[in-house]
Parts: structure tokens; C-alpha cells; sequence
């Protein structure tokens, strides 16, 4: 099931929904994805209805109803749930953000005035925007840290991506 194909519209949807999800453990009403990506909320119960018949989403009835994703959702977006996770921060702004981390991914490192961080995370970033500075770190296995401007944030696909200005982690002992 991981490899079914989405339209935009369908995985900025999902990537929503599961975002609330993670952060509430609670369904998620169509009027706060809809607010969540700036789409009108009948729009969203339709595309719901595509995500269903893909058995990407659960209906849940009632006045505390609303959608919840299935383990097929965090499969076709290549997420886990959050507490399969270790948890780093996330400065933003000057404001710490608690985030879960998949990966961050390093280009040129070969010349650090050009090096750039790709930061994939498992749920929306939220408050911070492009030119912020940002700080990210500790990780949990090699302590690593890395400050810089944020570059560029897709909501889509919950990525950041981060101009670098210092990495550092602590030297491993003798």
C-alpha cells in the first residue's frame, strides 16, 4: 500500500490530518484540516471519501467524530507513529519547538559556506517561517547540532530546509 499514488491535494490532506492526529490522538474534524491547509471544509469530506476507498482514513460518527488515519496513512507518507521516535528540539525563532526528527540529510558538505540541511520531521514545524534563525538538536545518538537560517518549508511533505551556519558534536572519548 505504500506505493499509492496521491494527488497534492490528497497528500497535503493526509500530511494534515496525520499532523493533528499526532497531536492530539483524537479524529480530526474536515473544518480543521481545512483550516490547517486554507481549503473550504466541503472540499476536504470529499477528498475524504477518496482516502477511504484507499483505506487511508477512518470515519469516526458522532458529535466528538471526525477522521483518523490508518497505519496505511503513516505507510504511503513514510511516517511512524510519534513514540516510535526519539523526540529533538527545534529552535525557531528563538522559540523551542518539541519535534520528531526522521532525518537530516547534508549537501555540500565539502564546502561549509554553501552547506544546506534538509530536515525531514513527523509532524509540522508550525510557528517558524522562512529567515528564521533555527537550531536543531541535540540528536539523540550523536548529540549533533546544527544552527542556521531556515532556507525553505514544505508543509507538504514536512520538511525543512536550513541554510548552515555551525554543526558541532561533541568529540567522542579517548
Amino acid at each position: 500500500m505504500s506505493h499509492a499514488e496521491l494527488s497534492e491535494s490528497q497528500r497535503r490532506i493526509l500530511t494534515a490530518l496525520v499532523n493533528e492526529f499526532q497531536q492530539t490522538d483524537e479524529p480530526v474534524k474536515a473544518q480543521r484540516i481545512a483550516e490547517t491547509i486554507d481549503r473550504d471544509p466541503g472540499s476536504i469530506r470529499n477528498q475524504m471519501q477518496s482516502l477511504k476507498t484507499l483505506h487511508l482514513v477512518e470515519g469516526v460518527p458522532g458529535p466528538a467524530g471526525g477522521y483518523r488515519p490508518t497505519e496505511n496513512a503513516f505507510d504511503v507518507l513514510d511516517r511512524d507513529r510519534l513514540d516510535d521516535r526519539a523526540t529533538v528540539t527545534l529552535s525557531g525563532n528563538y522559540d523551542r519547538i518539541d519535534v520528531t526528527v526522521d532525518e537530516i540529510d547534508f549537501t555540500n558538505v565539502q564546502h561549509p559556506e554553501t552547506c544546506t540541511a534538509h530536515v525531514h520531521l513527523q509532524q509540522s514545524a508550525g510557528r517558524i517561517e522562512v529567515g528564521d534563525p533555527v537550531a536543531i538538536g541535540p540528536t539523540p545518538n550523536s548529540n549533533l547540532v546544527i544552527a542556521g537560517e531556515l532556507e525553505i518549508v514544505n508543509d507538504t511533505a514536512d520538511e525543512l530546509v536550513v541554510d548552515v551556519a555551525v554543526a558541532e558534536a561533541p568529540l567522542a572519548p579517548e
